[in-house]
């Protein structure tokens, strides 16, 4: 199952690789091709998406690993859940650069 999953975040990867220099190759002239036009959009659902997943999923493990601290410790709950809040707001700026990088690349349309 690991393997699997490793095979499609590979050929998730490549796709937005080559993907990706499509949507910055556009001609000067001002006016997008639909092929260019699909690829920038294709590109910036995949960044938004795959930044969502990817966040989502450490801020799921970030939780559980304080929440399992705390209930081992309680007295330790102030400092586990201030690192742990501070570590949540790395992870979501992470995602909101995303998706500000998707919004521009939606806006060259």
């Amino acid at each position: 199952m690991k393997r699997r999953a490793r095979m499609i975040l590979f050929l998730l990867v490549v796709t937005l690789f080559s993907i990706v220099p499509m949507a910055f190759a556009a001609e000067g002239s001002g006016v997008l091709d639909s092929t260019t036009k699909s690829a920038i959009a294709i590109a910036s659902g995949f960044a938004i998406g795959i930044a969502a997943f990817g966040g989502g999923l450490g801020q799921g493990r970030a939780i559980a690993a304080g929440l399992e601290g705390i209930a081992r410790n309680p007295g330790a709950s102030g400092q586990i859940m201030t690192p742990m809040i501070i570590g949540l707001a790395l992870i979501e700026s992470l995602v909101i650069y995303a998706f500000v990088i998707s919004f521009m690349l939606y806006m060259k349309l």
